[in-house]
């Protein structure tokens, strides 16, 4: 037997659909939420309320407020792997270190929380990559603060994920700021605002 997911990524600035005029019907046929960093909790929890399935999240760059308010109801997968109904999904949260907050990171640093990850990932695979940042030179940008994580190709090479979903470089930033890219077998998501993927067919068993 064989089911079909769509996913709504999310992103860096609240769609205004899914909060000021928002209706549950907009909700229907997702079955995962994930987001890609930088949101207010507020927001998350929002949609966490009215939303049956799991609200996952890995922290942006403007993020500290988590700390003290993280969103309800939602589940940080920030250097961890969950798997819903046999997708298997991980997280690294944050950007590239340029002013010294606690969700930024040198290269260093982020490589090392990137082996962490792949010893929690192991044999099983990957099937969605879902981080903050996008990796270099793929749908990054040129200043420090948008320069992507050359790191994160370890994953993409090794684990070729079906997805791997990014946050952090706005598509109002440039005019040709792509919103799909593919990356060998990976297909790259800006999540910028809102995204809705339809996952495709995987093996329920």
């Amino acid at each position: 037997m064989e089911k079909g997911y769509r996913i709504l990524f999310l992103a860096d600035e609240p769609d205004k659909g899914l909060w000021d005029f928002f209706s549950k019907e907009k909700l229907d046929g997702i079955e995962i939420i994930i987001s890609c960093g930088d949101l207010p909790p507020q927001y998350l929890s929002f949609l966490a309320t009215y939303f049956k399935g799991p609200v996952y999240y890995v922290h942006g760059n403007h993020d500290e407020v988590y700390d003290k308010n993280p969103p309800d109801g939602c589940i940080c997968i920030d250097d961890r792997v969950v798997e819903y109904d046999g997708i298997r999904i991980a997280g690294l949260g944050g950007s590239m270190e340029y002013n010294g907050g606690i969700y930024q990171f040198p290269e260093k640093s982020m490589k090392k929380r990137v082996h962490r990850l792949m010893r929690r990932i192991g044999r099983k695979g990957l099937d969605i990559f879902v981080t903050h940042s996008p990796a270099f030179e793929l749908n990054d940008s040129r200043d420090l603060p948008h320069t992507g994580f050359q790191c994160f190709y370890e994953i993409l090479g090794k684990y070729r994920p079906k997805i791997f979903a990014h946050g952090h470089v706005h598509m109002s930033y440039s005019y040709n700021q792509p919103r799909l890219t593919d990356h060998e077998s990976t297909l790259v998501i800006n999540a910028y605002q809102k995204y809705e993927y339809d996952y495709g067919s995987v093996d329920a068993g």
